[in-house]
């Protein structure tokens, strides 16, 4: 075979100095039969059920520690060669650390296999049984082209979040597995956090997630280590701390934010007052500098901090590492490191000095102390919260607690009991009123209701825009419940909305040109994306219509919103008001007319309709009610005077 005598093989660099006899006479054994847990066990069945229904692209979704390496490589030998012969498998990856333990994996299950390295200066022959590739080696110059697709019964990803980037994309394509295509090797993927910040649709390469368990049903069923929450307000000041690419912090403006003498000094204090015991902690900073500053603060505490970083020599890197599982010094600090890939179980201590709107990486953060080790009860996350009107994500968040909520040493039953409790809570408050700033409270037989009088009250109503414009920099109007609207040039625009319970989904509707002959003045609805969360919604819609419409017209922080408004916005506009109550142009910003007439175009005055008729029923049901206890009152017997 081509090239084959110069292939890097997995024995070469993983397990390096071992005789070659050794390496044949594993040819001969069969695989190390490894026990799998049940739920590993029902993965690998989900997978397989969903093959034999014809699927061909494939996601698995579980927590950081589940075994996931284990589950992917089961599947190599669980998953039949294709009718035609096809029998190689490849493995992709994005970083050297998965890629070397998916190498170490593979070799340990399968002595049998040629397993081979595709990365850097490690070139595979193309042949192997098994390759296991990194996502920037494979794709660079021609290498890909010596894996013929026409070989490979099955295509693993690696933390296949990432699937969507470009160079996997490329990959993918080169093996067919681009769209639906019967020919194509089977494609399996496996994250712990099966969505993307930058909303782009996985679907572009997964068809279904054929399994799903998270931390919580882990953590429950003790394949996790337990999990104690405390969250400490530092004093960092992020509110104006741009956003990235991505829709996360841009890193230098957040370091210069946080990388302070007093917001360290508070992170150090903190750990001493609440972990101080704790013998492996790993601390996760913004960038270099912040790992400098942060670890230096500890050290002038007394407490023995070493760091690594993506600059720390790979030999270094691998000793100081060794050390911490070997619990010769209690605390490492690091930055972008650690999130992905990480196999370090005896971190019984996690502290998140670096803030994020990412509850993709905030999760991948907390994961690192999950694993269970049998030096260890459970795990502590400290979470060094600062500003909240920024769309940050916090500890409290994942369950779906506000993020300002603070909690002293709260256990995963703590956090979900205040859950639970939160939900209670809100529940009796809606049944009493729903808040509004240009809502009025009214007295009408000793009932007590909100509505709106009409419907300019209604789109003047701006409480459900603070929401969504502290997470995004565009000018979106809410229209109804759970449905919002940014508007593009020429009346196009994007929707974005609920569709059920953990659900977003947003569209877009192009205005169609004027000499075009239609009943519709707008295309049909195109679906951009779908989320499972809001935030992750909203960043997605943003990122597509940054490169779509004009930034200029879509920001909601543009000076022509503060200019006075058009004579046509007022003309609009007081059709809606009282006459004398006309609005003038110094009543009212042109960005504000805008909004409230994006409200009057989608639905304004429908919902103004739904809101009515359910006032009225409201009154109604309340006035029973009231009618009911006034009868009960004086159907009860007691001593004392008769009511007249």
């Amino acid at each position: 075979m081509p090239g084959y005598a110069h292939a890097t093989s997995v024995y070469e660099v993983v397990i390096s100095g071992m005789a070659r006899s050794a390496a044949s006479t594993a040819a001969s054994l069969s695989p190390h039969r490894v026990r799998l847990r049940n739920y590993q066990e029902e993965c690998i069945q989900s997978v397989l059920t969903s093959l034999k229904n014809g699927h061909k692209r494939l996601g698995i979704s579980l927590a950081t520690g589940s075994g996931k390496t284990v589950i992917f490589t089961q599947l190599i030998d669980r998953i039949a060669p294709s009718l035609d012969g096809a029998s190689q498998t490849l493995v992709l990856a994005h970083r050297r650390e998965l890629v070397e333990q998916a190498a170490r994996h593979c070799t340990n299950a399968y002595p049998g296999k040629v397993i081979e390295i595709e990365m850097g200066n490690m070139h595979a022959s193309g042949f192997a049984d098994v390759t296991i590739a990194s996502i920037q080696s494979i794709t660079s110059g021609d290498r890909i082209s010596k894996f013929d697709p026409s070989r490979f019964k099955l295509v693993l990803v690696d933390e296949a979040h990432h699937i969507v980037a470009p160079g996997y994309l490329k990959t993918l394509e080169h093996f067919g597995l681009h769209e639906k295509r019967d020919d194509s090797p089977t494609l399996v993927g496996v994250s712990a956090t099966f969505s993307r910040f930058d909303g782009l649709r996985l679907g572009a390469a997964i068809d279904e997630i054929v399994y799903h368990k998270d931390y919580v049903d882990m953590i429950g069923e003790k394949w996790l280590s337990d999990v104690v929450f405390t969250t400490v307000q530092s004093t960092a000041d992020i509110s104006r701390v741009r956003r990235n690419a991505h829709g996360d912090f841009q890193p230098g403006e957040l370091s210069k934010a946080v990388n302070t003498t007093e917001v360290n000094e508070i992170t150090v204090r903190s750990w001493l007052a609440k972990a101080s015991g704790r013998r492996s902690t790993l601390v996760f900073c913004v960038d270099l500098a912040h790992v400098a500053g942060l670890t230096q603060t500890f050290r002038r505490y007394g407490i023995d901090a070493r760091f690594i970083t993506g600059e720390t020599p790979k030999v270094e890197r691998s000793e100081r590492l060794d050390a911490f599982k070997r619990f010769e010094f209690p605390m490492l600090v690091n930055c972008g490191v650690f999130t992905e890939g990480t196999d370090i179980p005896n971190i019984d201590c996690v502290v998140l000095a670096r803030p994020t709107r990412s509850r993709n990486l905030l999760v991948q953060m907390i994961g690192r102390g999950m694993r269970l080790h049998p030096e260890k009860t459970n795990c502590h996350i400290i979470d060094m919260v600062s500003s909240l009107a920024t769309g940050i994500v916090t500890t409290p968040t994942l369950f779906g607690l506000d993020p300002s909520e603070l909690v002293k040493e709260a256990s995963m039953d703590d956090m979900l009991s205040l859950k639970d409790r939160k939900e209670a809570e809100e529940e009796r408050a809606n049944q009493v009123s729903k808040e509004s700033e240009s809502a009025q409270k009214k007295v009408n037989r000793n009932i007590t209701f909100v509505e709106y009088d009409t419907v300019f009250d209604l789109i003047a109503d701006t409480s459900g825009e603070r929401h969504i414009r502290r997470i995004s920099q565009n000018a979106w109007v809410q229209v109804g419940p759970n449905k919002y609207i940014l508007s593009g040039p020429d009346g196009s625009h994007i929707r974005l909305e609920k569709e059920g319970e953990g659900k977003f989904v947003a569209w877009e509707i192009r205005a169609l040109p004027l000499r075009k002959a239609s009943k519709s003045p707008f295309a049909s609805p195109r679906k951009l994306l779908q989320a499972a969360a809001f935030d992750d919604a909203v960043h997605g819609s943003d990122k597509y219509a940054s490169e779509k419409y004009p930034h200029l017209l879509i920001s909601w922080n543009q000076k022509w919103r503060y200019n006075p408004p058009t004579d046509g916005q007022l003309k609009m506009l007081n059709k809606f008001r009282k006459k004398n109550e006309e609005l003038e142009a110094s009543d009212i910003t042109k960005g504000k007319a805008a909004d409230m007439i994006t409200k009057l175009r989608h639905g304004a005055r429908s919902q103004f309709a739904t809101i009515e008729a359910g006032r009225r029923r409201k009154e109604k049901k309340i006035l029973a009610q009231e009618q009911l206890k006034a009868l009960k009152l004086r159907e009860k017997v007691s001593v004392g005077p008769m009511s007249a």
